[in-house]
């Protein structure tokens, strides 16, 4: 796994942990990286708190997990979206779109 970007499901809480960078740097590694992980879940809830930057790159990362959800039938819910996300999709309109809890 990258320093700048990982993932990874906590059995006990049954969620995904996303730790480090959603940036442009890190874009590519998050796409492989998160590339089949959650093919083993049906109902997939993703925590973001630990995410320590984030860019609109890192939302379309988003938006590319809440497409590949809805192609395979399964439900996606986005837990502590981080600050500069959360200014980005406003601008953007996004907001209303993101699945939040």
């Amino acid at each position: 796994m990258s320093e700048l970007f990982a993932i990874k499901y906590e059995e006990h809480s049954k969620r995904f942990v996303v730790t480090g960078e959603m940036t442009l740097e890190s874009a590519k590694i998050a796409l492989i990286e998160s590339k089949g992980v959650f093919d083993a879940v049906n109902d997939i809830e993703i925590d973001l708190q630990h995410v320590t930057q984030a860019d609109s790159a890192g939302l379309a990362l988003l938006v590319d997990w809440m497409r590949a959800a809805k192609k395979a039938k399964k439900s996606i819910a986005f837990k502590h979206l981080p600050e500069q996300m959360d200014a980005i999709a406003k601008a953007s309109g996004l907001d209303e779109l993101l699945p939040l809890k």
